[in-house]
Formats: structure tokens, C-alpha cells, sequence
């Protein structure tokens, strides 16, 4: 098995022993393998050990990806988590799958208009500032029930959830208890009447503590493909 298959596996590993201390299904979590900075034939060793998402933050890299592997264009399923400027949405509408990093109606409005009409409906995510730091994206979690009601009400999109990436924490605990943050709120939108079932939290270093607060998707990088 090659490097990154091993790493798959162990990354798989840690997702079951998280689930099980938690008293979870393992399959309620996806893994999402996060490629960027890493080429498309990382993705297609990847895909060769059973992966199937892959996200990417930076959009020209992530379209060059795309193409390059277009021969398993109808196996994977492209996500993009980075932060999106409006003058880049055509690509991601045009391209991926998911997008995780909504955080203002006007960039899910230009998603809608130039999602082309032949694909599905893009799936996306709010992107949610949960631990109130002025310097992150996200929308605030006070303003996320009317923001995530006028995206549902978007054509050509199907709003999933919430994304959340809190401050580094100190300990599992404290990792935990910001995650809890993100999905108090998924469960308060989910009440509101919105048919959510995607709560993307936790990354290499903080995946258990992320499942623990209930997290449905952790996006992976540097422990399948190596340090950047």
C-alpha cells in the first residue's frame, strides 16, 4: 500500500475510535482528504485506496485539479473550503461539488446565477464564527438563522450545514467545548425548520475532539498527505 493509502487508513483509524468513545456510528462521519498544495496525482493515490472527497482552498489550484484528473471526474466529489472573493465564484460554481466557506448572501446569490443548469444543485455550508474572533471568517452566530434561511431559499443551491475553524485550543476539552458551540447552533437552525445534515468541524489535529461535539465531516490535510 502506498504512503498515502497507510496514512488513509490511519486517519480511518482514528475516526472509529473517536465515533466509538463517543457512542457514534462511524459512518456519520466523513472524511474529507484536504489536497491543496499537494498534486493531482497525491488525489489520484488517494482515490486509488478508496477516498473519495477532496477539498481545496485556493480556487485556480483547485479547477487545475479538477481537469487534470478529469478522467474520474464522475468519482470524486470536489469541495471547496477556502475563503471565496466574489470575483472567483464562477469557477467554484462551475467546477466543484460543495462549498464550505459561505459567509455573506451576496457570494451564495453569484454561486446561484452561475451555477450552470445541466449540474446538480451546489451543496454548501455556512461558514460560522463560533469563538468570536475578529480576524476570522464567518458569519456571526447571531446572524447565521436569517443568512442560512435566504441561502435555502436560493435556486441551484442546496444549503447542507455549517462549517466552523475556532482558534487553535489547548486541550481536548477546550477543543470540544468550541466545536459544542458550532453545533448548538446546527441543532438551533435544524428546529428553525432548515433541513441541514452537514456539520463540517475538526481538522489533523483536533478531529476527535470535533467528533465528540458531533461533527458529520473532518476535513483532513496534513495527516493523509504529509506537511506542507
Amino acid at each position: 500500500m502506498t504512503m498515502i493509502g497507510d496514512k488513509l487508513q490511519q486517519v480511518r483509524a482514528r475516526i472509529v475510535t473517536a465515533c466509538t468513545a463517543t457512542g457514534r456510528d462511524p459512518a456519520s462521519v466523513r472524511l474529507l482528504a484536504v489536497s491543496k498544495t499537494f498534486p493531482a496525482e497525491a488525489v489520484r493515490e488517494a482515490r486509488a485506496a478508496g477516498q473519495i472527497a477532496f477539498g481545496e482552498n485556493y480556487v485556480q489550484e483547485g479547477v487545475a485539479k479538477i481537469e487534470a484528473l478529469a478522467d474520474l471526474r464522475g468519482e470524486l466529489e470536489w469541495h471547496c473550503i477556502g475563503p471565496l472573493q466574489s470575483n472567483k465564484t464562477r469557477p467554484v460554481a462551475e467546477h466543484f461539488d460543495w462549498v464550505h466557506s459561505i459567509d455573506r448572501l451576496k457570494i451564495a446569490e453569484r454561486l446561484s446565477e452561475q451555477r450552470p443548469a445541466h449540474l446538480p444543485p451546489l451543496s454548501v455550508c455556512l461558514q460560522v464564527n463560533v469563538d468570536g474572533g475578529a480576524s476570522k471568517s464567518g458569519v456571526p452566530a447571531e446572524e447565521a438563522l436569517q443568512l442560512a434561511r435566504a441561502v435555502a431559499a436560493l435556486p441551484r443551491l442546496r444549503l447542507r450545514g455549517l462549517m466552523a475553524i475556532p482558534e487553535p485550543a489547548p486541550d481536548f476539552e477546550a477543543q470540544r467545548a468550541v466545536f459544542l458551540r458550532a453545533a448548538v447552533l446546527f441543532e438551533t437552525l435544524r428546529t428553525a425548520g432548515l433541513e441541514l445534515d452537514t456539520l463540517s468541524l475538526g481538522m489533523s489535529a483536533d478531529l476527535e475532539a470535533a467528533i465528540a461535539a458531533g461533527s458529520t465531516m473532518v476535513r483532513v490535510g496534513t495527516a493523509v498527505f504529509g506537511t506542507r
